[in-house]
């Protein structure tokens, strides 16, 4: 089992190469920066000068005069966060400088840098130029069809272990979970396609003495719908053939409602079930109190506790992008992502059409709404575990360790994969990383 070395971040963990500059580029540099910011200040134009060197700078003015006169020098990860910081600082005629120079380094096609970097710099100019529910109208990909959205999820699926590792910790963990159980109620609070649940009817059905009653209410949101191409009922329509092949008696409930306005009632709870609850990778969208003094995030929470489930499993992304103001966000953001298109870039080649199209409709639209939004508009609102932690104690969980069988079933799926994922337990939890960089964790809870 490898590890590691750092569950958050790594002083190796470099991401991406320096870009060349771009000619041609200097003489309109210096022509805009002349018009939008007046003349060209006195510090002494060294070479030797970097982004680093320059943001310290204590005149405002001074400062973007001298970004502006290297901008070309500068490597797409440098352009990225000066634009950044000429956004923070409101002194948008550098920002656009800075955004023309950028948009002729990157590439949907291209680098794992380039890439993100296109996408983050539609969330600058998303950020700059729109606001609310109209922000996600400024990426330059159009809204797919219901097959393409499920053919470009499906890529992701097959190319990158993020799907799977959330499938197969969870199903190994209610598995044991329930061995003693002879009716089974799971509820998924974010069902999706439901595939997940085919491979726990088939390991029930092959349980000593039969198989229990299993019973799952799936819970839905809009985008999971028009993947699909139809509502729930197509989801319990193939579990329920799957149970009926290995004879397992089965029921389906549909909550075709978001996850944050559940109440009880959605939720079909009979006396007498042994409750699984599941969160894949839906925590995050609940709003919590630094949005909403309802708290949908602790709520929902407090909720599922009042039940009394005898497991639940929680799957998270390891990044901190709820509470955090906009440049260490940004900065976040860039790592995590990095990190993330990296993996991708493993298990396709950069040309491929539908690798590319996975990327802009199942993951720009995520970086966009991390950087472009605020408040209520901003869902993508990640945690690390110790805070997700913490949130599950308050509202009365306790951790359940994982077992061995866990690791075990992750390593196995790892082998079709990259040498470069790995995973590590730390308090409890059993984290996914590529190279140094943890980017999901799994854990158990009751």
């Amino acid at each position: 089992q490898s590890t590691i070395s750092d569950q958050h971040h790594s002083s190796d963990n470099t991401y991406g190469s320096p870009l060349s500059g771009c000619s041609g580029v200097d003489g309109v540099l210096s022509e805009m920066a002349n018009k939008l910011l007046g003349p060209e200040s006195d510090i002494d134009d060294s070479s030797s000068c970097s982004f680093n060197d320059v943001v310290s700078e204590p005149s405002s003015l001074t400062k973007w005069n001298r970004v502006l006169e290297i901008a070309s020098s500068l490597d797409v990860k440098e352009l990225l966060l000066a634009c950044a910081e000429a956004v923070s600082d409101a002194y948008f005629p550098a920002a656009e400088v800075l955004m023309n120079v950028l948009e002729q380094k990157v590439s949907i096609s291209g680098e794992p840098m380039q890439r993100l970097s296109a996408y983050m710099l539609e969330g600058i100019r998303a950020r700059l130029f729109s606001s609310g529910s109209i922000i996600y109208k400024k990426l330059k990909c159009k809204e797919p069809t219901n097959s393409e959205l499920l053919s470009y999820m499906q890529v992701l699926y097959h190319i990158c272990p993020y799907y799977k590792f959330a499938y197969t910790s969870a199903n190994v963990v209610i598995d044991e979970a329930m061995t003693n159980e002879n009716r089974i109620h799971i509820i998924d609070f974010q069902i999706a396609q439901g595939s997940q649940w085919m491979f726990l009817i088939q390991s029930l059905a092959r349980r000593p003495g039969g198989p229990p009653s299993v019973r799952i209410t799936g819970v839905d949101d809009s985008q999971s719908a028009h993947a699909r191409g139809g509502g729930l009922q197509l989801v319990g329509e193939k579990l329920a053939k799957v149970a009926e092949s290995c004879r397992v008696p089965f029921e389906f409930n549909a909550a075709a409602i978001s996850g944050s306005e559940v109440e009880l009632e959605n939720l079909y709870i009979r006396h007498g079930e042994a409750l699984a609850v599941n969160f894949p990778y839906i925590l995050h969208h609940m709003p919590d109190e630094s949005v909403s003094t309802v708290n949908h995030r602790d709520r929902l929470l407090r909720l599922v506790k009042s039940l009394s489930p005898k497991i639940v499993t929680l799957v998270e992304q390891e990044s901190n992008t709820n509470t955090a103001a906009f440049i260490p966000r940004f900065r976040e953001t860039l790592d995590y992502y990095t990190a993330m298109f990296e993996s991708i870039d493993a298990g396709r080649p950069r040309d491929d059409k539908q690798r590319i199209s996975a990327e802009e409709h199942c993951v720009a639209r995520d970086v966009v709404n991390i950087i472009a939004c605020e408040g209520a508009d901003r869902v993508e609102r990640h945690e690390l575990f110790g805070k997700w932690s913490m949130r599950l104690k308050m509202a009365g969980f306790t951790p359940c360790p994982l077992s061995q069988s866990v690791g075990e079933a992750i390593n196995d799926m790892l082998k079709d994969y990259s040498s470069n994922y790995r995973i590590a337990e730390n308090k409890g939890a059993l984290y996914l990383g590529w190279k140094n960089r943890a980017l999901a964790t799994t854990s158990a809870w009751r």
